[in-house]
């Protein structure tokens, strides 16, 4: 039986402030164009793993969709990584396109798909770049003068507003705030920053070409999804955005890593949903085959 798709581990996308950045590519087989994914990981901006989305890399390509899942620079106390983790998602993207041709990849469908502080991340550049935000840093970069916009994101259980989620991480982890480690500074020292760094603020009419999808679950137990998620989604509708849910019943706040052939997975319950928001015609997604 031939081969769906293959694996390329641990390709280089950029090197920004010397550190070097990977990600591992699943490439549908097939002439293509394929669409693809940019996939980032979560973990509160500090912590996790790009292997960590390997099962929807896997699961993905089989069916068509190319998957880049990738590493990006991890905050810690007193190393702050915004906007830097959001310069080298704009990469990861920069890249896909920019070695479309070599790698069979639809050049006018790419996406990003991130999970926790990875849908933050994918959230705010796929929102960003349509007004030009997040762009020019690393003009160093290989692929800097390429578009770095996407046409669908890709958000589970994430981060949309940052001032709401310092203050309900201030509630429940005093003086370990990940929001707050990450931006560098608490909202009183910078209002401002909070807001630009909050994928809610590009919820506007400039910026509506992109469709989201926005998962969560029932049962929150770290990120508050009537702060984050619901408000997120309301701004998308109030600025025509293309945007549509599922939610996950009994689902906790992460859950991205389980298999989807595990019975009662609540990854092998949103593939499906997820597979059919790709192939509307309205979002123009489809994979060239399946």
């Amino acid at each position: 039986m031939a081969e769906l798709y293959e694996t390329r581990h641990g390709v280089i996308y950029c090197n920004h402030d010397g550190a070097e950045l990977a990600g591992d590519l699943f490439l549908p087989t097939g002439p293509g164009p394929h669409p693809a994914l940019v996939a980032v990981h979560g973990g509160g901006w500090r912590v996790g793993a790009r292997a960590s989305l390997h099962n929807w890399g896997q699961h993905l390509a089989a069916r068509g969709t190319a998957v880049f899942s990738v590493s990006y620079r991890l905050a810690a106390k007193g190393k702050k990584t915004y906007p830097g983790a959001a310069h080298d998602i704009v990469a990861a993207v920069q890249y896909l396109r920019g070695e479309a041709k070599d790698l069979r990849i639809d050049s006018a469908r790419i996406g990003l798909m991130g999970a926790s502080a990875g849908a933050h991340l994918s959230a705010l550049v796929g929102l960003g770049t349509q007004s030009g935000h997040f762009l020019k840093a690393y003009p160093n970069d290989k692929f800097a003068g390429v578009d770095a916009t996407v046409k669908v994101v890709v958000g589970i259980f994430g981060v949309y507003d940052m001032y709401a989620n310092w203050v309900d991480f201030n509630r429940q982890t005093p003086g370990d705030n990940a929001t707050e480690i990450f931006l560098g500074c608490t909202p009183m020292d910078d209002r401002k920053l909070y807001f630009d760094a909050s994928p809610i603020s590009y919820a506007t009419f400039a910026n509506n070409k992109v469709r989201v999808f926005l998962s969560w679950g029932t049962e929150v137990d770290l990120v508050n999804v009537h702060e984050q998620s619901e408000p997120f989604l309301l701004a998308l509708k109030q600025a025509g955005f293309f945007a549509r849910t599922s939610v996950v019943q009994g689902a906790p706040h992460y859950w991205t890593g389980e298999p989807m052939d595990e019975p009662g997975s609540f990854t092998g319950f949103l593939a499906p949903r997820l597979i059919r928001f790709l192939a509307d015609p309205a979002v123009g997604f489809a994979p060239s085959r399946t």
